[in-house]
């Protein structure tokens, strides 16, 4: 399956979904995007000190803040960013995590969990570096898509 397709197939099955569906959707792949394993590769000059407790804070929290306390984190870590583009790739893919949540928090919209199902795909392929053009080739890409399905699919049970 080429890329292209995966990403389609993935916004078919955000907007078929059920509210209840796409809300633990959600809430499964933001705690795997928010997972402590991803913070530890932060150098000290990356982060100010109040940016990476922020960041520990809002993924600790991620299911039970609210989105005015996870605006406010997210803002704590915007202006404590230290670099200007080399942040680690684990602490930008949480922090894009907890952008997406909180947009999704605030708006409903389920774009928002489309980028997290994306974001999820690009973490594992940082891992695997899938090909685009067989990109369910390796067994954790497939791995992902199944997880995405099985949460998302049709009568799904959550």
């Amino acid at each position: 399956m080429h890329y292209s397709e995966v990403e389609a197939d993935v916004l078919r099955m955000i907007v078929g979904a059920t509210e209840d569906g796409v809300r633990a959707f959600g809430e499964k792949t933001v705690t795997r995007l928010v997972r402590p394993e991803l913070l530890r590769g932060a150098a000290e000059d990356e982060l100010t000190e109040e940016a990476r407790a922020a960041l520990a804070t809002a993924c600790a929290n991620v299911l039970t803040i609210s989105a005015a306390e996870l605006h406010d984190a997210l803002a704590a870590i915007h202006d404590g960013i230290l670099v200007d583009d080399d942040l680690d790739p684990g602490v930008l893919t949480a922090i894009r995590a907890l952008a997406h949540w909180h947009s999704y928090l605030e708006q409903n919209r389920r774009g928002e969990l489309y980028e997290l199902a994306i974001r999820s795909i690009e973490d594992v392929d940082h891992e695997v570096s899938a090909d685009l053009d067989d990109f369910l080739a390796t067994p954790e890409m497939a791995a992902e898509y199944e997880r995405i399905r099985r949460l998302l699919g049709p009568g799904t049970e959550q």
